[in-house]
């Protein structure tokens, strides 16, 4: 029987030392792998915060760079600005006008050979080359001209030295024997003034747009006897065309040639007046003085 027992005993033995050995080995392993986890490196970082970092740094490494060049820069630049507010500055050349033009230019009397000279410029490229041949007026057409010592009253004088009996003559309503033509209403009125000397009981009136009809005037000219008619081209051609003013009884007229205005420019330098003048030249005054009616005068 005892043997039996030991036999049993000793297996009992065996499997427990059997368990403690196997929990011996797995504490073992155990220890073993905390030990190669202790001895082994530590993990690398990511490498993408790495390459944030230094291209943040070649961007600030650039900046500087670019501010050092700046700062190389400025001076020289600096330095040409100085260069050139030392220099003078070119002044550019402002274009001459009509009036810088005149105000250097003497004073010339004006003569039939410009006139016609103006007549046939204008006329140039609105007739045919036979039409512009009519429009040449000979020389016994124009009266003496101012050589800028006359008034416009001893000027009318050397020019009409018949004036009183001429005058005395005119019977017509709606016609005028003298008639002048200037620039402006306000020129209009001065050359009336200067008239007293000449006109003696002779009727003068004044033919402008400024506060004044057309109607007006033509009630005005159909109601009595006019010897002198004062104007602008602009509004004597347009009593002409509404028949208010005939001229049938004109013997003289007198342009305002020499005269200039505040910008030295003469009646015929004042583009709308010259357009005003070739119409009423064109509108009976030209024919007139080919057929020996009509004397131009300028004065």
């Amino acid at each position: 029987m005892l043997p039996a027992v030991l036999q049993l005993r000793s297996a009992a033995e065996d499997s427990l030392i059997c368990n403690i050995c196997w929990l011996w080995r797995a504490d073992a392993s155990e220890a073993e792998e905390e030990t190669e986890q202790e001895h082994q490196p530590a993990e690398k970082p990511e490498k993408k915060p790495e390459k944030r970092k230094r291209v943040a740094e070649k961007a600030v490494k650039a900046k500087k760079k670019k501010n050092e060049q700046k700062e190389h820069v400025t001076p020289a630049k600096k330095e040409n600005e100085d260069e050139k507010s030392s220099k003078p500055k070119r002044k550019r050349k402002k274009k001459k006008t009509i009036t810088d033009v005149l105000a250097s230019s003497e004073p010339k009397p004006g003569s039939p050979a410009d006139m016609q000279a103006l007549v046939t410029q204008y006329f140039s490229d609105k007739r045919s080359v036979i039409e512009q041949e009519e429009l040449k007026l000979q020389n016994s057409c124009f009266l003496s001209s101012n050589d800028l010592t006359h008034s416009l009253s001893s000027y009318l004088k050397q020019v009409c030295p018949k004036w009183a009996k001429i005058q005395k003559q005119h019977a017509e309503k709606s016609s005028v024997v003298l008639l002048i033509v200037c620039s402006s209403a306000l020129r209009t009125i001065e050359l009336i003034k200067q008239l007293t000397t000449f006109r003696g009981e002779a009727k003068a009136i004044k033919l402008f747009a400024k506060h004044i009809k057309v109607e007006e005037q033509v009630k005005l000219l159909q109601k009595g006897i006019t010897h002198i008619g004062v104007g602008t081209p602009g509004r004597i051609s347009a009593l002409i065309e509404k028949e208010g003013l005939n001229l049938q009884a004109l013997k003289y007229l007198v342009l305002d040639w020499n005269w200039r205005d505040q910008k030295l420019r003469r009646m015929v330098d004042i583009p709308e007046i010259k357009v005003d003048l070739m119409k009423l030249l064109d509108n009976g005054i030209l024919t007139g003085c080919k057929e020996d009616k009509v004397k131009i005068g300028l004065f």
